[in-house]
């Protein structure tokens, strides 16, 4: 498949560079993928497309303070964003700025009152703006994030380091169920449920399963190869525990659909689904889905709406049908509906 056939053009207006303020009040397009209807509908009324023995599930993994700042010794700035932390406390991490740095340079991160907090070294360059950073701080990653830490926003967002937009974006950029640290990024279809509505949609039978996968930075990696078949997709940790894996295998049994909210539940149960059941797993996923994939487990999908030539707009697209996926994200645009991360979303049925 060419990735051209992913592209579509967006007014940069559309990008939502804020959340509104009742996650719920975002708007829904409602998309058969049957038939190709569309019909346009809000957040809060997403019980009216669902059944009682449905069942949705969620991604509850929570989003690090990934994102942080630092500056050289000369004074000039630097960006950077957390991946990983290794047994001896080594840092993964992108950095912006790393060309004027060489080998054994020392830097300092700075706290986010803008002070200085620890120093890091480059201990080394590796590809496409990654590095390894000796952190010196008597602390684990976490400790050290939780006091230097940034929601680490996409880059479609436009933010500086100002406190106190970053505490609004620290609470918004997570989902109210988030419960297991990881994520590098959020699983942004999930930003939408408040805790009234999810105990609305239960009361009406409808049935919750959560997984985990921790969204990684590759998430945003565009598509730049010809033939979608030769990107090499990122991997990310996944898990799914005993009990969910019941939950989600019962409803199946039963008859009852099985419905993903976002791109990274629709990965966790395709890669762990077996024929009609699902296995309890924890591991590592790559798998990529694009048009022609044959899926296993999920009946129905809520999502947000994806960048062009993407990887997740490829997996929207081998669910609904390029075509129909075109025809809503077309209808978005005219209808004037917000995009990407805090943007509105979609239930494909």
């Amino acid at each position: 498949m060419k990735t051209d056939q992913l592209n579509y053009y967006l007014p940069t207006e559309l990008i939502a560079q804020n959340p509104l303020s009742v996650r719920s009040e975002s708007r829904l397009i409602v998309l058969d993928r049957s038939s190709g209807d569309i019909s346009d509908s809000r957040f809060s009324s997403l019980g009216d497309y669902l059944a009682p023995g449905d069942c949705l599930v969620l991604n509850d993994t929570k989003v690090l303070p990934a994102r942080f700042f630092a500056r050289r010794p000369t004074g000039g700035k630097l960006e950077g964003l957390f991946l990983a932390a290794d047994v001896d406390g080594i840092w993964t991490a992108y950095l912006k700025g790393i060309r004027k740095l060489k080998q054994g340079d020392e830097f300092y991160l700075k706290d986010r009152q803008k002070a200085d907090f620890c120093k890091a070294v480059l201990l080394e360059k590796l590809d496409k703006g990654k590095c390894r950073l000796q952190i010196k701080a008597d602390a684990d990653a976490r400790t050290v994030l939780d006091e230097i830490g940034f929601p680490p926003l996409p880059p479609y967002i436009k933010r500086d380091d100002d406190p106190a937009i970053a505490a609004e974006d620290k609470q918004r950029y997570q989902t109210v169920y988030a419960r297991q640290s990881g994520a590098v990024a959020a699983p942004t279809a999930g930003l939408h449920f408040t805790e009234p509505l999810i105990e609305h949609l239960k009361q009406a039978g409808v049935q919750f399963a959560f997984i985990t996968l921790h969204v990684g930075a590759g998430t945003f990696k565009p598509v730049t190869a010809d033939n979608l078949e030769d990107h090499q997709i990122h991997q990310e940790r996944f898990s799914i525990d005993q009990e969910n894996a019941g939950i989600i295998n019962m409803v199946k049994n039963k008859g009852g659909r099985i419905i993903p909210v976002g791109t990274t539940s629709t990965r966790v149960l395709e890669t762990v689904a077996a024929g009609s059941q699902i296995e309890s797993v924890t591991g590592t996923t790559e798998l990529f889905i694009m048009p022609g994939y044959r899926f296993k487990m999920i009946d129905a999908m809520i999502t947000n709406f994806h960048l062009p030539k993407s990887t997740l707009l490829a997996l929207v697209a081998a669910f609904a049908g390029l075509q129909n996926t075109l025809a809503a994200y077309n209808h978005a645009i005219e209808k004037r509906y917000r995009f990407y991360s805090y943007g509105d979303a979609m239930l494909i049925v």
